[in-house]
């Protein structure tokens, strides 16, 4: 069974603070710094990740359910877990940006 290393799992979120600080520091001032990406395929690759989430949630449940290969009960409920609540984060996304949309569109010109 797997189980879950809690100070791999901190020294390893330390290390990926550590890459994006110093990624920052190099990049230079904000204001210097102009996004590459576009705002749609930031959305479509958010809800991509979603949904690849949600699929391997799933497969993870199944594989536990039949009985199939290794798969630890915890492993299953974290992947649930974040499945769900990263289908929560972006379902209050796109209910701001609907809100936006109808502000915007009833201002008055």
């Amino acid at each position: 069974m797997n189980s879950i290393d809690v100070s791999s799992l901190l020294a390893e979120m330390r290390s990926l603070a550590a890459q994006a600080q110093s990624l920052d520091m190099a990049a230079g001032p904000a204001a210097d710094r102009v996004p590459d990406t576009r705002f749609a395929d930031l959305l479509g690759d958010s809800v991509n990740a979603v949904n690849d989430a949600q699929s391997r949630a799933t497969e993870l449940a199944r594989a536990f359910e039949t009985g199939e290969g290794n798969v630890d009960l915890a492993e299953v409920m974290i992947s649930l877990q974040k499945a769900n609540l990263s289908f929560t984060a972006m379902t209050e996304v796109r209910n701001k940006l609907v809100s936006a949309y109808q502000e915007i569109m009833n201002m008055p010109v």
